[in-house]
């Protein structure tokens, strides 16, 4: 049998187990830099295999190393693990258990792929050509997870990281995989526009803060529509406004929040002088004063050219080449690039969806998620068979 059909037929052997491990997941979400009851199911999975395992990294983060017998190259492997404050409304039988709190994008499918792959690889040991690192990371959701793990030395050593998010709109069985950017940079606006209040019956002896603010959210969008080129996927969006305590005062001031994504670097470091520019001259024009916080979260997704042909090769070998589509950049983002800054690597969406007309399943943080669980299998399987690849176990 081919060397990575055989590790899916090896995945799929364990399938229902790590089924049950999802459901198990499932039913207990936490939120980020809360998953101690998952990062404890997690460090008793790795030990039942034998590994020496860390826990407490960045948080709740857990890291393994597997030795092999003969030295060779760091490979890491990584999964989140954290929740989000979200109402389910799946209406499954093993629905989440706390109110409020969902796996909704998945993480729970994530950490029971990694798991997986740990329990395929693990067996493989005798064969290895130096250390697989299984890195399960707290905190992904508020981009905070990865740079903790970083600063306690998750990457030390590391010479290539691999790692995967669901996707409900590709089929499962399928992967979506591209060379340089797959996602983009996230970043986050807090702004203030402070005028002068007053009496709702007499706003000519104001300076309004809610005119002003109204503007700057229309002006910010030229630096998209006019200032940005098209290819440069910028996005600039207000979440939320803030400001009044009656409907008949004019306030003093306004708060905003908003986030700025960018598919392409260079560009994202104009931003901030962009939209300092376009916030503080907009609430001129209206007598009030602008100010920004511009906060830079994580950067691009950039995927190596050549990691990303090896993932190619063992997905083709592994599930065909017609189940492995292109897909374009999204201005989603992920704080998987933050460990791209200390070595190269690759990430790539695994398909979740149903088999037909999966652009119309719920998406990813909606209360309807509900992934089709044969992906769990399938991405563990996959990962397995890249870090295999990648110290010549399974290539010879």
């Amino acid at each position: 049998m081919d060397k990575y059909k055989e590790l899916l037929e090896q995945a799929g052997r364990i399938g229902p187990e790590l089924v049950g491990l999802r459901r198990e997941l499932h039913r207990h979400p936490e939120l980020s830099f809360q998953e101690s009851r998952t990062a404890a199911l997690v460090a008793e999975q790795l030990q039942r295999l034998g590994m020496k395992v860390r826990t407490g990294v960045g948080g709740h983060g857990v890291v393994a190393d597997l030795q092999g017998e003969h030295s060779g190259p760091a490979v890491a492997l990584r999964a989140d693990m954290d929740a989000l404050p979200i109402l389910e409304e799946t209406g499954l039988e093993f629905a989440s258990e706390t109110p409020g709190v969902m796996h909704a994008c998945g993480h729970d499918i994530h950490t029971t792929v990694l798991l997986g792959a740990a329990k395929i690889i693990a067996a493989k040991r005798a064969e290895l050509r130096g250390t697989i690192r299984f890195i399960f990371q707290s905190a992904e959701e508020i981009l905070a997870g990865a740079k903790a793990m970083i600063e306690q030395g998750v990457m030390d050593g590391v010479d290539e990281i691999y790692g995967l998010h669901n996707l409900p709109s590709l089929p499962a069985g399928t992967i979506g995989l591209k060379t340089g950017v797959l996602m983009g940079s996230i970043d986050r606006l807090e702004i203030r526009v402070d005028g002068k209040g007053g009496h709702g019956g007499y706003p000519e002896t104001c300076f309004d803060p809610i005119i002003a603010s109204s503007a700057v959210v229309m002006a910010l969008q030229s630096a998209v529509s006019r200032e940005a080129p098209p290819t440069k996927g910028v996005v600039v969006s207000i979440g939320t406004i803030h400001a009044g305590t009656a409907n008949n005062i004019i306030p003093d001031f306004v708060e905003l929040t908003g986030t700025v994504r960018n598919l392409d670097a260079s560009w994202r470091a104009t931003m901030p002088a962009t939209i300092a520019r376009i916030v503080e001259d907009t609430s001129r024009a209206y007598r009030c004063s602008g100010k920004v916080d511009y906060i830079e979260q994580v950067p691009p997704v950039l995927n190596d050219e050549t990691l990303t042909g090896f993932v190619a090769e063992v997905s083709d070998g592994m599930l065909g080449r017609d189940n492995r589509s292109e897909p374009v950049p999204m201005t989603y983002g992920e704080d998987f690039a933050e460990y791209l800054r200390f070595a190269r690597g690759c990430f790539f969406w695994l398909g979740s969806g149903p088999q037909e007309d999966a652009e119309r399943a719920a998406g990813l943080h909606s209360p309807r998620f509900n992934p089709d669980e044969s992906c769990i299998p399938v991405g563990a399987a996959l990962l397995a068979g890249i870090a295999l690849q990648r110290l010549t176990a399974v290539s010879e």
